[in-house]
Order: C-alpha cells, then sequence, then structure tokens
C-alpha cells in the first residue's frame, strides 16, 4: 500500500509543497536577518590615527595617518578602480554583494579539505568583513559576512561601495585610505596615478607587507605586472597599454614631505602593539584605527643613541655579498622594567616586521652562566671566592672543555666568571642541581622546556634559545638589587577624548638576595674590566658577560677554523640601564658565520649605546646593599636622626607657642 502512495501523484505533491514551504521559510528568515542588519557605520567617520607617545608624553610614533583623508569616487582615476576591481572582484559590478559561483566553488573546496581557509570574498564582503566581523574563518562568520555585503549592496551603489572600501584598507607603511597611500608610494594625489602606479596600489591590500615597494621590489614589480596581465585579460587595457606599462619601472619615491612620526620606531611600535594585544586584549585593527593614545616607556635619547650606532657600518665585520650580519637589541630600566629602546635589525625597519630584539630565539652561550649557575649558586651559599674544580671532568659521558682546552684543577668563582671558563660552571651547576638552576632561570622570567633539564644549560645550550628582551630583562634583576620587574613598552592607555582604558604599574618581585645580585654585579665588573667583556669598557661603572656559540659539530662545518661562531652575546648593565646584544646571521651556514673577532662586536656595540644614550648622566657607582650588622647600624642612625629632627621640632614649636618663633 506505502509503496503503491509513494508512486502516487499525491505523494508527489505532498513532498513538493514540503520543500516550497522549507524554501519560503529559509528565504523569509534570510530576507529578515539580512533587513534587520545595520551597515550605518558606513556613514561614520573614517579610521582616525593612534598615537605611541614617550616617557615624557611627546609624540613618538603615529600608527596611521593622522586621519584618512577621503576622496570621492569622481576623484579615483579609472585606471585605479578598473585595476582594483580586475584583482579583488573581476564580477563586481555584476553580483549583489556575493559572487554565488566563487562561494559553492569556495565552499566545495574547503568541505574537500576539511577547513575553512578557501577565498571567496568581493569588495563588498571584504568592506563588510573590515567594519562589522572578526577575522575567524568559520562557516558561520562567511554567512554572516555574506548577509552583510548584500545588505550594503541593497543600500549603497556600486561606486559608493568602492570608494568607502578604498578610502578605508590598509596599503601597507603604515597607510590607510587610497589617498594615503598615494603619496607615501608616489608623492602625489590619487587623482594624478598613472596605469603602472595605480597597478602597484591595486596589488597591495592582498599582502601589504610582502608587496610593497619599499621592502622588495621584485615582489611587488611582479604583483604589479600580474594586475597588469588581469586588467588586459578583462579589456581595461588595451595590449599596447600592457605592454607599455609593463616596462616601466615602479618609479615608487619615498618623499620626505608629509607626518614626520609617521613609520617612526618601526621595532619599538611593533613591540607595543604585540604587548597590547597579548596583554591587554585590545586588537590590532583597534589600535591602529581607533585613535587611542598609548604613553610607553621609549626614551628618545636612548632610542635614537641605537639607531645611530646600528647606522654605522664601521661598528660591525664585513658581511658576505648575499646576506647581511644581522643584530637585535634591547635595552631596559632596571629600576622599573620599562623599555627605553629596541633594535629590530639592521638595515631599514618595516613596520610589522620581524624584530631581532623580541621575537629571535639563538643559543645565548656563557652569557647564560650568570642565570642557569652564579646565581642559583650565590643563593645556595657559594661564594666569589668558593673553589670550584676545573679539571677533566665526564658525567655521565658529558664532557665540557675550557675554551683554551687547559685546565687548572682549581679555580675561584671569580676567575672562572671572568675567564669564562667552561668546566667550573657545568661542575657547579651539578653540585647544586639542575633544578635550582632552571628554577632560578624561570624566576628571571626564562622558563625553559624539559628537554633543557641537562648540564649544557650551563654553558647557554639551550633547545629554543632566548631573545635579547628576555635576556636584558633577566640581568635587570641583578642591576636592580635582587628586583625583578616585567620588561614593558606601555603605562598607559587612552582614548583621544583623555578617558583612560589602561593604566599599567607593574611592582617589583624580589627574586634573590640583594647580596647575591650585587655579588654577581662585583664579579661582572671585574669580568668587564679584565676579562672576556673588556670590550664593553666604559668611564663608568659597568657589568656584564660576553658568550658565543659554537657551529654545529655536522659535516657540513668540518674544517672550519675553532674560533668561528654561530651567535655572538654581550649582556650587561650600569647603575641606570641594562641591555642585551646579539650578533650573528639569519641562516648560519658554511658561507655564513662569525669569525673570532665577530664575537667582540656585541660588546662594541652595547659601550657605543650606552656611552651615547648615557652622554648627559652623571656617574655614579652601584649602590651596595645594606645587610646584616650594617643595615642594624644604618637603622638605629636613622632612627638617632629622625629622633633629633623630632626634638628640634618639639623645640620650634615651644618656642613659638612663647612668642619666640620670630624672625630676627
Amino acid at each position: 500500500m506505502f509503496k503503491s502512495f509513494w508512486k502516487s501523484k499525491r505523494f508527489w505533491q505532498i513532498c513538493c509543497g514540503i520543500v516550497l514551504i522549507g524554501c519560503v521559510t529559509v528565504f523569509v528568515s534570510c530576507y529578515s536577518y539580512i533587513r534587520g542588519l545595520d551597515v550605518s557605520k558606513l556613514n561614520q567617520p573614517l579610521p582616525e590615527a593612534t598615537l605611541v607617545l614617550d616617557k615624557y608624553g611627546k609624540p613618538a610614533s603615529q600608527l596611521s595617518a593622522s586621519k584618512v583623508e577621503p576622496v570621492t569616487f569622481s576623484q579615483l582615476p579609472k585606471v585605479l578602480t578598473d585595476a582594483v576591481v580586475a584583482v579583488e572582484d573581476r564580477r563586481f559590478y555584476e553580483h549583489t554583494g556575493i559572487d554565488v559561483r566563487s562561494i559553492f566553488r569556495a565552499v566545495a573546496r574547503d568541505v574537500l579539505r576539511g577547513s575553512y581557509s578557501e577565498g571567496a570574498s568581493t569588495i563588498t564582503q571584504q568592506l563588510a568583513r573590515n567594519l562589522f566581523l572578526n577575522a575567524d574563518k568559520t562557516l558561520a562568520r562567511k554567512l554572516r559576512e555574506a548577509a552583510y555585503a548584500i545588505k550594503i549592496d541593497t543600500t549603497y551603489s556600486k561606486n559608493e561601495i568602492l570608494e568607502m572600501y578604498l578610502n578605508s584598507i590598509y596599503f601597507g607603511e603604515g597607510s590607510w585610505g587610497v589617498q594615503g597611500a598615494a603619496r607615501t608610494y608616489f608623492n602625489k594625489n590619487v587623482k594624478d596615478l598613472t596605469l603602472p602606479e595605480a597597478a602597484v596600489l591595486a596589488a597591495l591590500p592582498k599582502a601589504p607587507s610582502r608587496y610593497s615597494p619599499f621592502k622588495d621590489e621584485g615582489q611587488a614589480l611582479e604583483r604589479r605586472n600580474t594586475v597588469l596581465v588581469l586588467m588586459r585579460d578583462e579589456g581595461k587595457i588595451t595590449a599596447q597599454d600592457y605592454e607599455k606599462a609593463k616596462a616601466s619601472p615602479l618609479s615608487v619615491v619615498k618623499s620626505d614631505k608629509g607626518n614626520e612620526l609617521k613609520g617612526r620606531y618601526p621595532a619599538y611600535v611593533d613591540a607595543v602593539i604585540n604587548e597590547a594585544v597579548q596583554v591587554y586584549g585590545f586588537t590590532e585593527e583597534q589600535l591602529l584605527t581607533g585613535g587611542l593614545r598609548i604613553t610607553t616607556e621609549l626614551d628618545p635619547s636612548v632610542q635614537n643613541a641605537v639607531a645611530d650606532v646600528y647606522k654605522d657600518e664601521s661598528l660591525f665585520p664585513e658581511s658576505k655579498p648575499d646576506q647581511l650580519i644581522q643584530s637585535g637589541a634591547a635595552i631596559v630600566d632596571q629600576r622599573t622594567g620599562g623599555i627605553r629602546a629596541l633594535a629590530g635589525g639592521r638595515g631599514e625597519g618595516v613596520f610589522r616586521g620581524f624584530s631581532r630584539a623580541t621575537q629571535l630565539k639563538r643559543q645565548p652561550g656563557s652569557s647564560f652562566k650568570p642565570i642557569a649557575v652564579y646565581g642559583p649558586a650565590l643563593e645556595n651559599g657559594y661564594k666569589p671566592s668558593s673553589i670550584l674544580y676545573d679539571g677533566p671532568l665526564n658525567i655521565e659521558g658529558y664532557q665540557p672543555q675550557d675554551w683554551d682546552h687547559r685546565t687548572r684543577g682549581q679555580v675561584t668563582m671569580q676567575e672562572a666568571v671572568v675567564s669564562s671558563w667552561n668546566v667550573p660552571a657545568v661542575w657547579l651547576l651539578h653540585e647544586i642541581g639542575i633544578d635550582r638552576g632552571l628554577q632560578f632561570a624561570k624566576s628571571l622570567g626564562i622558563t625553559l622546556p624539559a628537554q633543557d633539564r641537562q648540564l649544557g644549560i650551563a654553558l647557554g645550550g639551550l633547545s629554543e634559545g632566548v631573545s635579547p628582551l628576555q635576556m636584558a630583562q633577566a640581568f635587570s634583576a641583578f642591576a636592580a638589587k635582587g628586583v625583578l620587574h616585567q620588561a614593558h613598552t606601555i603605562t598607559k592607555i587612552e582614548t583621544s577624548s583623555g578617558h583612560l582604558l589602561v593604566g599599567a604599574s607593574p611592582k617589583g618581585v624580589p627574586v634573590m638576595q640583594p647580596e647575591t645580585a650585587y655579588a654577581i654585579t662585583t664579579m661582572l665588573q671585574v669580568a668587564v674590566a679584565q676579562g672576556t667583556g673588556k670590550n664593553a669598557a666604559m668611564n663608568r661603572p659597568v657589568a656584564g658577560k660576553s658568550g658565543t656559540t659554537q657551529l654545529p659539530q655536522t659535516k657540513e662545518f668540518e674544517g672550519l677554523s675553532s674560533g668561528s661562531a654561530k651567535d655572538a652575546w654581550f649582556v650587561g648593565y650600569t647603575p641606570e640601564l641594562t641591555a642585551a646584544v646579539w650578533v650573528g646571521y639569519d641562516r648560519t651556514d658554511k658561507e655564513h658565520y662569525l669569525t673570532t673577532s665577530g664575537g667582540a662586536v656585541p660588546a662594541v656595540l652595547f659601550r657605543e649605546m650606552m656611552n651615547r644614550a648615557l652622554a648627559q648622566a652623571p656617574i655614579v657607582p652601584f649602590d651596595m646593599p645594606i645587610v646584616g650588622a650594617e643595615a642594624q647600624t644604618a637603622k638605629d642612625s636613622h632612627s638617632s636622626e629622625e629622633s633629633d629632627e623630632d626634638d628640634k621640632e618639639d623645640k620650634k614649636e615651644r618656642e613659638h607657642g612663647n612668642g619666640k618663633g620670630k624672625k630676627r
């Protein structure tokens, strides 16, 4: 019976009715949802600049143009709009906000791959995503994006949408909006752009950093020509126009005119953005377009000193023609943890580029000994005068050797530090226990992974490595008499109207006894005056430790001099500032490595940066902690002084009460 009903006309009428009702229901629901969307934000003012202020509250850098300078559609040259449509959304003038064919194709590919990564966004969808949605790659977000795009398409004309899109998107190098981009890259107004120039700008939104002509001319030229090919294939330009434009140079101009704050201190600003995102929960879009005022720990005199040193080619060894010897540095005020300056690398800095001050991870060599060995040993009762073993050593197959391949039998801790002997450091870590070394490093802000629970950490042999900022923060605790202040760039974040959003006031945490910190300082002063750190010596007190890491013991490096190195470090401090400097190649191989002379470079850079940064600062000694009987004597003396002051005040009050407090 059911079988006959299934074949009946009535059954199929019911099925069709159900499907029709379902489709109508879905359509009505979608229509209602789209109709209820609010896209009035598109009528609001364009993004406002966020200012980065230095420690004195003065403008130091700007994350975008002071305000996007909008242009009308009539001011946009046709070659630009044609270029953007050709590369971003060739059916822009045909679809209703979404390109159904592209969406179905992208969804099908996503389903096959089991992820949501395939792109199919129209210009309208990109505008919707930038202003109304986050960037997560989920199907739900894509559906909302499509809904917003349809609403925008039914609310505004195609030319209005294209105008809003070009006025709001990021073109790289701190430029928001097409007018700012035209001035940044060609030093002209957008209405005056030529065909090849328009193609350069149209190429940028997909990956502004990658295709920036200031960063990589080859990539930028290739991408520009791709845009020209698309324009030719879409019939927007003739074959003759294409050939002529393709043959033209990039012709970008880095103008000195305009906003002098734009693009300043890129490595420091990047660190500020990262801290605001990771610590305080801001989005990058909020920071770049929210008109915020971010007060930082940046000291312009220190940062400029660092920049001047890194521009001085004579302070660096000669690089191989195909790869520059690189470097990164961080300078911290040990009294507060405020990051005063950063050097992200040599050469022209770029916005959101890789920072060798904060993102680099390299083995620190002997500069890690105070952190993993000598600091925890002093906390455990050892003294600088304690006798350490310096002879043949074999601990479960691990056989460290001193750099001169000799042994002295016994040395003091002070001697081991000054000459940077390896065997005493490994022996001492074994004596106090690896866990003590790991825990001490952790207290200084360096948490090592499980695979680093081995004696090699005594010599800085780490599986992942550390950054200059991590090393500067760790050493800052020695400089601050045992108190660690978390390294930070931000002190407060406000709206442009002055409303406080974030007020940062990190507190120092005691991580070692003051005597331990002072003992380390004393030993590291001798290391600078007489030992391996002598290139950092200045006309003021300096404490510090050098470090080098050897080339990997692989066939690739066989036959090279034993003095060759992969990385070179110097980490040190004065009574005012703590700094860490790394030098090396980004990619080390048998053609790219440091020689013996290169190992001294970080100490020289440290000296030059500190000399210039502290040129106007008075010379003062390191503070000696008051401990034991001295502390009690000082306390008694202070109490006595207070008592004398109290007696004087009482006498004054009595005289004043008797009418004798008048001037004579």
